[in-house]
């Protein structure tokens, strides 16, 4: 936990150092408020494209999981059919058995 606060420290700290370094920078202010404007926009597009990877991997992950489930509850209900018919056979010919 310790390392993962360390980490966002740096990163907020690098990110405040270029955003104070552009504010400082010798241009027009114009021209370094087009350049946090770009370099925001810029991280939003990876976090985005971050994110959407992200979704799409638990959407995999979720098909996947849910195509197995099904496959194993079919094979769950095969195995009681069968069983099920086996013991009604059994009790069948039980009953024919002392029926005689």
């Amino acid at each position: 936990m310790n390392s993962v606060k360390a980490l966002v420290g740096v990163l907020v700290g690098v990110a405040a150092g270029a955003a104070f370094g552009m504010l400082f920078a010798p241009e027009k202010g114009e021209e370094t408020r087009k350049k946090i404007s770009k370099k925001g926009s810029d991280y939003a597009d990876g976090l985005n494209e971050k994110f959407t990877q992200f979704v799409d991997n638990m959407t995999q992950k979720f098909e996947s999981l849910m195509a197995e489930t099904s496959k194993m509850a079919e094979n769950s209900k095969t195995k009681v059919e069968s069983v099920g018919n086996e013991v009604a056979n059994s009790v069948n010919s039980k009953v024919k058995e002392y029926t005689r």
